[in-house]
């Protein structure tokens, strides 16, 4: 059986904006909770959120998911430079919607 991580993905109309590794953020915390160490910097969701709502234009989405554990953070970043579109497709599918303001396909304006 193998193991997997979860992730904290944020994009827009830019591309991939932050990446999170919301497993090892959890262990972190409970390793420094058990040998009384400061807590590590926490994932700024409430700001990630905020950013979001106040600029609707960039149809920011936000999606957690899962993935094998051999499967490192900057695989997933090259993943978003490579081929940004099968990544999305696929956490989109897969993955938890934290947050989605995509624009539809009536949305989207063509500029000539």
């Amino acid at each position: 059986m193998s193991k997997t991580n979860q992730y904290l993905a944020v994009w827009d109309c830019y591309g991939l904006e932050s990446l999170f590794n919301v497993t090892q953020y959890m262990q972190e915390c409970t390793y420094n909770t058990l040998m009384e160490l400061p807590l590590p910097e926490s994932i700024p969701l409430n700001h990630l959120l905020l950013r979001a709502r106040n600029n609707p234009q960039r149809n920011y989405e936000m999606y957690v998911f899962d993935c094998e554990s051999d499967v490192t953070e900057n695989m997933l970043r090259e993943s978003f430079e490579s081929a940004p579109q099968g990544i999305v497709d696929h956490i989109r599918k897969n993955g938890q919607s934290i947050y989605c303001n995509r624009a539809t396909d009536k949305e989207k304006r063509v500029v000539v």
